[in-house]
């Protein structure tokens, strides 16, 4: 869908001193961790800097997705031009998506009602009678109904999948209740932040490789455990399977050498940033924010419904802030607290 009472305390796990240099400017560190009173794990992401976006040639992506319409490989002008970013500041970034049982302790503890049950319009799901061709624009699922939210998306969740049916509004609120919380910055990444995360320094298509077979190994998307539900979107299936034919607990597949899991796959991830095609001919080059103002919101990663080619690192996907999809979920990002920004800048001396 392109519209494009809890332990009050943190605890810290410092693994062995060790790095893994992957490229002339990013240091990668085994992986530091820390878990908050809602008990999401983060992963503390060092600065650096990277090159973002793509500018593959749409006749090579021809041959590497023959089965997909070669006009879908003329429609990416916003993946340009590729462009030097410093992320100038380390973060904590969620080891994986928000769970249900993590939404839930939010929505329990908060008083939030989230977008989908407050406007009384629901949200979508996955129902097997539905035929999307009777959808003006084939969506895939069906939808708004009150019958779906990110308590029942259709089909069956565990408290470790990731939650879906969640707007852009509610992952904010979210963010903005954990800081009240916890006494620190929470708030979604930039999509420059996300980028740099997924990628983890590298500079193929994922950070599994380039072969989209890769990502059988490291993320849960289209398949062929989704696809008997989809035939008619079988081509577009990864010839394998990951035993998930929906969302897939988090977690399951191998994490990238930041130590985060999913950054491909399971759910599209909302950004911060508002989106605009042309921004990134004038981003600025430290710690780029998106535009002022816009009408769309990012969301990145691709999901369990995700054809491989719209799973890229490089990928832009948007929706209105007020969305909820049984794709979209969510992943947090915790701002360092100033001692330990003291503690980061000390350690990288």
């Amino acid at each position: 869908m392109r519209a494009r009472r809890f332990a009050p305390s943190w605890f810290a796990r410092v693994l062995p001193v060790a790095c893994l240099c992957l490229s002339a400017c990013t240091v990668i560190p085994v992986a530091e961790r820390k878990t908050d009173s809602l008990g999401i794990e983060f992963v503390r992401i060092p600065a650096g800097e990277f090159l973002m976006g793509s500018a593959e040639d749409p006749r090579t992506l021809a041959q590497v997705f023959p089965a997909y319409d070669p006009a879908r490989f003329a429609q990416l002008a916003d993946e340009g031009p590729v462009h030097r970013v410093r992320i100038t500041r380390a973060f904590w970034l969620g080891r994986h998506e928000v769970t249900v049982a993590q939404f839930r302790r939010f929505v329990e503890a908060s008083g939030h009602v989230p977008e989908s049950i407050a406007d009384g319009t629901g949200g979508y799901g996955f129902n097997p009678a539905y035929d999307p061709a009777t959808s003006a624009r084939g969506d895939a699922f069906e939808g708004r109904d009150p019958t779906y939210s990110w308590r029942n998306p259709g089909f069956a969740q565990g408290d470790d999948h990731p939650v879906v049916n969640v707007s852009w509004n509610d992952a904010v609120a979210m963010a903005r209740w954990l800081s009240a919380r916890e006494g620190v910055t929470y708030r979604l990444p930039t999509e420059a932040e996300w980028e740099y995360a997924a990628r983890a320094g590298t500079r193929t298509r994922y950070s599994t490789g380039d072969d989209p077979r890769t990502l059988l190994q490291g993320a849960n998307v289209f398949d062929q455990d989704a696809a008997p539900n989809w035939p008619q979107w079988r081509a577009f299936a990864l010839d394998g399977q990951d035993g998930f034919p929906f969302t897939a607990p988090v977690g399951r597949f191998a994490p990238n050498a930041f130590g985060l899991d999913d950054m491909h796959g399971n759910v599209w991830e909302w950004c911060a940033d508002w989106h605009a095609d042309d921004y990134y001919a004038h981003s600025p080059v430290d710690d780029p924010t998106g535009p002022a103002d816009g009408s769309v919101r990012v969301r990145r990663g691709g999901s369990w419904h995700t054809w491989a080619f719209y799973a890229r690192s490089s990928f832009r996907n948007w929706n209105s802030p007020q969305t909820r999809y049984t794709l979209v979920g969510l992943r947090l990002l915790r701002e360092l607290a100033p001692g330990e920004e003291t503690a980061a800048t000390a350690a990288s001396r």
